[in-house]
């Protein structure tokens, strides 16, 4: 079934005679969602890249020797967007929806999340030093001062408290990276939940508090994890426009061409690569006029993610059969972060109904050093979290490293990106995605695949591309208001 535009388009571009030529680096969401919209267009003069054998990029799924399935991290669909929407259902058949259920491990105490709205689960001490921070941060006068770091932010919204017990140590967990170290315009203008008076009042009463608000659910593909996703995306694009085990090693922005491993020489009119930032700068020539740059590529910071998979034969514990993910913030545990994954889909497993399995989460940097032995060191974090009882169960184990795993917001990211972004796009090069754009905070996969359709529209349309450079509005508004009405030129 061809993909159907739901949206209001004023411009039919292939009534024009000519059609620029478009190139497209990688086939993740970015790369799809960049050639969807080209072929929903009626475009035919343009031409899709990847260096891997298949398409989905960060967004692929792994089977192991034993035929367990593994997500390259914790993906889920959850959407921002009408055309999101459409496009999944277009290429998906199948899907599974289930209640997000995810936990926080802090001292060997189950917390359900929003952790802040069920510190009632904590010990009296840990009770008494949150919620001392929480009533001195809501003391403190207004003030119109923007914080500078995500250290600051955590303080001034959280207090103390929470941040010792739970926000430091978790987001160091994660981003590999001190608080201190991290910017924090990438949480913009978000306000967290804390609401002082409800989390009295479930301490008191001992409630717990499991709302998610507007994303209570989301959903997973029957078949094939989320690689097989992008996978029907791709089939649904005509194979002949998509170029596999083709690797770019040169960007001539000046003389608009791209140079491959094999020596072949491609030309384009508009460009969007979403190689990592970083590496597009180093693959440009030394003498283009975008040179200057390239020494910047040194600044950009990021972190490695180790995907750990654990296979098990039986049934998940009863306290695990309904849980999505969890955060664990302490140090008995190398990970920050454990799926259910045969939760999402009983056919993530080889055999349905007598095996479960459980995906892992590490964080590395030159901040954050792993385990000599990650595997080993995660099944240990495993008991020690009681998520595994009986180490026999295990029937399969898997590892891999994701080289460029989180893209760190970190401090002067976005003064850096506002240097190096306005010269490439001038050039008619867009770079977007997870690491093309550098914007953790629209790295999702339905921001990330709306970053290429937007990009497509403008170099087509000469629209604006609001994914990329209003994350706080696509964030907050209501789906509904995600119709776009392109400029004609």
């Amino acid at each position: 079934m061809p993909f159907v535009y739901q949206e209001v388009c004023l411009h039919i571009f292939t009534m024009q005679k000519t059609q620029p030529r478009i190139l497209v680096l990688g086939s993740g969401p970015t790369g799809l969602g960049a050639a969807s919209r080209l072929h929903q267009l009626g475009q035919t003069n343009w031409l899709l890249i990847e260096r891997d054998a298949e398409a989905g990029g960060l967004a692929t799924t792994m089977t192991d020797e034993k035929g367990f399935l593994w997500d390259m991290g914790g993906h889920v669909i959850f959407s921002h967007y009408k055309y999101f929407d459409t496009l999944m259902d277009a290429a998906v058949p199948d899907w599974l929806e289930h209640q997000r259920e995810s936990w926080v491990l802090k001292s060997d105490r189950w917390v359900p999340y929003p952790f802040q709205n069920n510190i009632h689960r904590l010990s009296e001490d840990q009770i008494d030093k949150c919620l001392a921070g929480l009533v001195a941060v809501k003391s403190l006068p207004p003030t119109t001062e923007k914080p500078k770091t995500f250290k600051d932010w955590i303080d001034r919204n959280f207090g103390s408290g929470l941040a010792d017990v739970f926000l430091y140590p978790y987001n160091y967990k994660v981003w590999a990276y001190k608080p201190e170290k991290m910017a924090a315009q990438w949480m913009g203008e978000r306000v967290p939940t804390v609401d002082l008076p409800k989390i009295v009042h479930n301490i008191v009463m001992k409630k717990d508090d499991l709302g998610w608000g507007p994303n209570a659910t989301f959903r997973f593909p029957l078949h094939g994890g989320t690689g097989g996703i992008w996978k029907a995306v791709a089939a649904q694009l005509p194979q002949e426009n998509m170029r596999y085990n083709t690797e770019v090693v040169k960007v001539d922005v000046d003389a608009k061409k791209v140079v491959l491993a094999s020596g072949e020489e491609l030309q384009y009119d508009y460009l969007l690569s979403t190689i990592a930032l970083d590496l597009l700068l180093q693959h440009t020539p030394d003498n283009c006029s975008t040179a200057d740059l390239k020494p910047l590529a040194d600044k950009f910071v990021y972190s490695s993610t180790h995907i750990v998979g654990l296979g098990l034969k039986g049934q998940p514990p009863s306290h695990l059969k309904t849980m999505c993910w969890m955060y664990f913030p302490d140090d008995n545990s190398p990970f920050y972060r454990a799926t259910v994954f045969s939760n999402y889909s009983p056919h993530n497993v080889p055999e349905p109904g007598v095996q479960w399995s459980l995906m892992l989460e590490i964080s590395e940097s030159p901040d954050k050093p792993i385990p000599e032995d990650i595997i080993a060191a995660s099944i240990q974090g495993a008991v020690n979290s009681f998520l595994v009882s009986d180490t026999n169960d295990i029937i399969s184990t898997f590892h891999t490293r994701l080289q460029r795993g989180y893209p760190t917001p970190f401090v002067g990211r976005d003064e850096l990106l506002a240097q190096i972004q306005p010269r490439l796009q001038a050039l008619n090069v867009f770079s977007r995605g997870r690491f093309g754009g550098w914007k953790y905070e629209v790295g999702n996969q339905d921001h990330s695949c709306m970053q290429g359709v937007e990009a497509v529209d403008a170099m087509l349309f000469g629209a604006e591309e609001v994914t990329y450079f209003y994350p706080d509005l696509v964030n907050t508004r209501p789906k509904a208001a995600t119709t776009r009405v392109y400029k004609l030129h």
